[in-house]
């Protein structure tokens, strides 16, 4: 487990920076602890100082996980969020969509959002920016790229697609985590 490099942090700030903006600065800048950005097995974790202390006395070999993972690093040198980052992109989401329950359905099954499924959206989403996907109780269940802008949907056909799935809670190796920071180790 090591900080990012400078290139690395640039890219997961890029990817992030996608789909929360501006509000980057509240996850490095936080008043209750320290929180800090590691690299553990192509893995990017978020997590506070005294968690990284204690996963530190654990072999690496051994450690499987600590904090929230983020996402990975690809062999190609690309970022990949994962689900488990769901819970940081619905606090501070810059754009989300809120699906009716046929459409929630669908889009847990792993297919794309189409028009007919959407209930709301919030207003200057533009074509290729990351959106946070929603059922109409706010309840977060994935996020995705939007496929076309705010305006565009508006004009389009309901069976557009309007938002392209990248990860649902659906997905078959989700852990449920809300913001608690743990670590896992093998026996």
């Amino acid at each position: 487990m090591r900080p990012l490099t400078d290139e690395e942090t640039k890219i997961v700030f890029e990817k992030l920076s996608k789909y929360i903006g501006g509000k980057l600065k509240f996850l490095i800048e936080r008043d209750d602890k320290n929180y800090v950005f590691r690299l553990h097995r192509n893995r990017v974790f978020y997590c506070d100082e005294n968690l990284l202390k204690y996963a530190g006395h654990f072999e690496k070999k051994k450690l499987i996980s600590f904090g929230i993972c983020i996402g990975k690093f690809t062999k190609t040198s690309k970022f990949r969020i994962h689900i488990s980052a769901l819970g940081i992109l619905s606090k501070f989401a810059k754009y989300k969509v809120w699906v009716k329950p046929g459409g929630e359905q669908s889009f847990l099954y792993g297919n794309h959002i189409l028009k007919t499924h959407i209930a709301r959206i919030t207003e200057d989403a533009s074509q290729y920016s990351g959106i946070v996907v929603y059922n109409i109780n706010d309840l977060p269940l994935g996020f995705g790229t939007t496929g076309k802008s705010t305006l565009q949907i508006k004009e389009g056909d309901p069976t557009s697609t309007i938002v392209f799935n990248q990860a649902d809670v659906g997905m078959k190796n989700f852990i449920n985590i809300k913001l608690k920071s743990f670590f896992i180790i093998k026996n």
